[in-house]
């Protein structure tokens, strides 16, 4: 068998990090290599989570369609299960870090005695926050690429190991909120309160400790991809290409869309072609243009209950159409109402970018992930800012200040602070639904 040009045997082993958004990034990401390679015939891609991950994503509707060049494997589950990761953030990082590295291994080794000769694994494509894959990689002479499925700017503010000039974690009760940040190449000057930082329970502790270093690895891999588009942070693409010694490409969002349809798709075409039987699109069908207000605090790190009951509340009481998806709320419209009559809708899971680009959605209500945000910006939709931790603090003031196609719910984020009822029924913010796009 020919080793080389269009010919060659391609066998690719994607590591995403245990988590929804890290591993819907790499998926979309893979499934963009199965459309684009040269001969999308000659790409074979395994796919390696948990045990507990394969269940899900068998389960998913979305993944039981993968192309035929993706496979799926799985390690045993190492680590905290994906439902009650929340409850101990430090111990998860740990068992990421520390338990996940050996199982990988040994499926490398499996999977180097079911290839056939001149199939053997040419290249890893790992998620970033997992640096020991770099060094797996490293030691098995296997090239590896990091996929950083945050924002360029998040990786700039890491990368310049912020825990040197004291100040990272972030510790808002520290009097610093408003200290500008100054000193990071290709970021504009930034208040300490925007930088991404870790839910309280973190502070100080081994989870920011965990990302530094492994934005440190990427000096070892063989280059770095960003989940962005050049033109979103041109400055600070630009300054990472020129400070890392290894190349840096911008690969445009892993997001569902962009895997099977062109960027030529008009988005009314996009939703005519969608599966009507689906009871969310058919509530958004029944709604006035631009009059939907879509809410979504993401499935890892949500706001606390109390949180969450203030704002739905406060939303009932502003008259404000809305359709809220929440893995923990209850569908509170029962089948057998018109749902032309009802205002709100409140479903366990929806596909979210259809719900973005149709055409009764006004704005978006969002804690503001990654994938979440480029989807927002894909679909046109203005995003109320809602975030929890991490990078979402600075996707925040992406979407507010720099992009300016968004507004702030609240101008801080801290465990203490809880935005009550009568604040979302009155902001002003709610009720400015019918932008044009």
């Amino acid at each position: 068998m020919e080793t080389s040009g269009r010919n060659r045997r391609v066998h690719v082993v994607a590591m995403p990090y245990p988590g929804r958004g890290h591993i819907n990034a790499m998926m979309n990401f893979c499934k963009q290599l199965t459309t684009k390679f040269l001969v999308k015939d000659n790409i074979k891609i395994t796919f390696v989570v948990t045990e507990e991950w394969l269940g899900f994503l068998e389960s998913s509707s979305s993944e039981s369609r993968l192309p035929p060049q993706i496979q799926l494997r799985s390690i045993p589950n190492v680590i905290p299960s994906e439902l009650v990761r929340g409850l101990d953030h430090k111990g998860f990082f740990e068992a990421v870090q520390t338990k996940m590295e050996d199982p990988v291994e040994q499926l490398l080794d499996q999977l180097k005695q079911e290839d056939d000769p001149g199939v053997v694994v040419t290249a890893i494509i790992a998620d970033t926050v997992l640096p020991w894959a770099v060094s797996v990689g490293n030691r098995r002479s296997i090239p590896v690429v990091s996929l950083w499925p945050m924002s360029p700017s998040v990786f700039s503010k890491y990368q310049i190991h912020l825990l040197h000039n004291g100040h990272y974690p972030v510790d808002f009760s520290s009097g610093r909120a408003n200290e500008l940040i100054d000193y990071i190449p290709g970021v504009s000057p930034i208040r300490l309160a925007d930088m991404p930082a870790p839910p309280v329970a973190c502070y100080n502790e081994q989870p920011s400790k965990t990302i530094v270093e492994a934005v440190s690895a990427v000096r070892n891999a063989r280059c770095l991809l960003l989940t962005t588009y050049h033109e979103l942070e041109p400055r600070v693409t630009e300054t990472l290409m020129e400070l890392l010694p290894v190349p840096v490409y911008t690969v445009g969002p892993s997001i569902p869309m962009l895997t099977t349809l062109g960027d030529d798709h008009d988005r009314t075409e996009i939703i005519n072609k969608m599966d009507r039987e689906e009871y969310y699109l058919k509530w958004l069908d029944a709604q006035p243009e631009s009059s939907v207000l879509y809410v979504s605090f993401g499935s890892f790190l949500s706001a606390s209950s109390e949180q969450m009951e203030e704002i739905m509340a406060g939303l009932c009481e502003s008259g404000v159409r809305y359709l809220w998806v929440s893995p923990r709320a209850e569908n509170r419209i029962d089948n057998n109402i018109e749902m032309e009559n009802s205002q709100s809708l409140v479903v366990p899971w929806c596909n979210q970018l259809r719900v973005l680009c149709h055409s009764s959605v006004g704005g978006f209500w969002t804690h503001c992930g990654w994938n979440s945000t480029l989807e927002g910006v894909y679909a046109g939709v203005p995003m109320l800012t809602f975030p929890v931790a991490f990078d979402q603090i600075t996707n925040r003031t992406l979407i507010v200040d720099f992009w300016k196609i968004g507004m702030k719910v609240m101008e801080e984020v801290g465990a203490e602070r809880l935005v009550k009822r009568a604040e979302v029924a009155v902001t002003e913010e709610v009720h400015e639904l019918r932008w044009k796009r």
